[in-house]
């Protein structure tokens, strides 16, 4: 879609500008508190820090919670940034079409493959 305003200038777009703004801050916001808490547990935790310590963090089911939204926020924060990359600097269409597709398999497999590591624990 393209709108002329008056004889010289095109403005083109999806006008998605404002939302993928936002889904960046917020998504930003899981990322840190996720890091918080997980830094908090870390530091006051008792004993050494292993294989115990860890699967005993994730093993609560709201650490569970709180790592799987981590999982969807880092995954659409990702998916934003980096087709806002190939948008502003992949200028074949084909080219665009095919490193966004390919990001967005590599971004579901990563995920799948989390969530997979997650809920084995």
């Amino acid at each position: 879609m393209s709108v002329t305003y008056g004889s010289k200038r095109t403005v083109a777009g999806a006008h998605y500008g404002v939302r993928d703004w936002l889904v960046q801050r917020l998504t930003g916001i899981v990322i840190v508190l996720f890091t918080v808490c997980l830094l908090a547990q870390v530091i006051f935790s008792k004993g050494p820090i292993g294989y115990d310590l860890w699967a005993g963090i994730f093993a609560a089911q709201w650490m569970k919670f709180l790592t799987f939204s981590l999982i969807v926020s880092l995954a659409w924060h990702a998916w934003v940034g980096v087709r806002n990359v190939w948008m502003d600097y992949a200028r074949p269409d084909g080219l665009r079409l095919l490193l966004q597709t390919f990001t967005i398999v590599w971004l579901v497999g990563c995920t799948g493959w989390a969530l997979q590591v997650l809920w084995r624990l």
